[in-house]
């Protein structure tokens, strides 16, 4: 009793002083560096004769709005199928979610858009804070149930610095192509949270074994968070692709991708069953790797015959790591991956980033036309050949394993 009451007053006076000190800090550091973009700015952008439908808002916008849904619902409300952490589950969801798409407009706005000692924000800076919350959330999954609010937004504070860190090697210095973000969202999002549960892994832990159980309400909560996140996923694959044929192709892709993994999903998961009953655990995350998996190739010339089979092998690793690969992970490795984002994140961006790869050594002139130039910029230009960008994307998917790996081990919040 003792130990809880001290424990609880920590937490009392910690939780307040971390949130009070965290958002002085970013507010000081936005009065300096943040101010709006030319499509933002009254005096700039009525400076210029752009008809007010050419602002970015209103292409950008619907997708940001789908985007966010998928954060604050989707990823919240699909953590909630444990009975016991079901306001963990939402409550931090937000917390999280609030703080990192804050630091990370910071973090990728040095990064990214510094010019003149200041950085401009506009609705796709938005957009990609959300897309860098998302990768937090992935690896808050991981370690649900093993950590307290003031934890995991030290988690977040390192982690975002990474993602930014990673994006920026990945997409700057390396061309490497993922709109959808199978590498720098899913990959690092995944493999950080695990090398973190496997660093705060306590024997002690196993006693709780039963507090990671579902009932039929959680479930319910759950397959909440799961069709929000499946009918959004076509937004947040495309919402920062170039506007035309590339998002209209990226959104074609991931709808078919997503049908196909569900179906995989359900035939697995009754066929892996004696009885013949669908688990709601494969049917909750396994349905959602069509999206994952097609997140770096979506806007890239893969046909819907490739979405489809991409999004079918998804489908079927992901629920076949759930019945095999993740009791292992745990009983051999130490392990504890509460939420299983190995098998919805981690093999399937793994896969998605090999099938990125075999795309981009397949880019010719004569597929893509002038689009190439858009996809594929320095294999237009000739500055690279389709086998050198392919080269790079495997590189890129090397770097961000590597930069995750370590950030999860260095990330360790006792």
């Amino acid at each position: 009793m003792a130990r809880n009451s001290s424990h609880t007053a920590g937490l009392r006076v910690q939780l307040p002083l971390l949130c009070l000190l965290f958002q002085a800090a970013i507010v000081i550091l936005f009065s300096f560096f943040v101010r709006y973009n030319h499509e933002t700015d009254s005096s700039l952008w009525h400076q210029s004769n752009h008809s007010i439908m050419d602002n970015d808002f209103y292409f950008r916008y619907p997708s940001f709005q789908d985007v966010h849904t998928m954060i604050f619902i989707g990823f919240g409300f699909l953590m909630t199928f444990l009975q016991r952490y079901g306001f963990s589950s939402i409550g931090f969801n937000f917390l999280l979610s609030a703080f990192s798409l804050q630091w990370s407009t910071l973090v990728q706005g040095f990064l990214h858009s510094f010019h003149e000692g200041k950085i401009y924000i506009g609705v796709e800076s938005m957009i990609n804070a959300d897309f860098c919350t998302g990768a937090v959330l992935i690896s808050f999954g991981a370690v649900l149930g093993k950590t307290s609010p003031v934890q995991l937004l030290l988690m977040s504070l390192l982690e975002v610095t990474l993602f930014g860190i990673n994006e920026f090697i990945l997409l700057n210095l390396l061309g490497v192509k993922d709109a959808g973000g199978s590498m720098t969202i899913h990959t690092f999002g995944a493999y950080f949270g695990l090398v973190l549960s496997r660093v705060l892994y306590r024997s002690q832990l196993d006693k709780s074994k039963h507090r990671e159980g579902s009932v039929y309400h959680s479930d319910l909560f759950a397959m909440i968070g799961t069709i929000f996140l499946w009918i959004f996923w076509p937004s947040f694959n495309s919402a920062i692709t170039h506007t035309g044929d590339g998002q209209h192709r990226t959104a074609l892709n991931t709808y078919y991708s997503l049908g196909a993994s569900t179906l995989s999903t359900f035939a697995l998961s009754a066929l892996l069953n004696r009885e013949g009953k669908l688990d709601m655990v494969h049917i909750q995350n396994a349905a959602l790797a069509g999206g994952v998996v097609v997140g770096t190739s979506a806007e890239m010339m893969i046909t819907p015959f490739g979405a489809l089979v991409a999004g079918f092998l998804a489908g079927t690793i992901s629920t076949l790591g759930y019945k095999f690969l993740m009791p292992i992970l745990e009983s051999k490795f130490k392990v504890q991956d509460t939420c299983g984002v190995h098998n919805l994140h981690g093999m399937p961006g793994v896969l998605g980033a090999l099938l990125g790869a075999l795309v981009a050594a397949l880019a010719t002139h004569q597929t893509y036309g002038e689009g190439l130039e858009k996809i594929f910029p320095l294999v237009a230009k000739g500055h690279r050949s389709a086998t050198s960008q392919a080269v790079y994307q495997l590189l890129g998917l090397f770097v961000t394993l590597v930069l995750a790996s370590l950030g999860g081990g260095i990330g360790e919040t006792r």
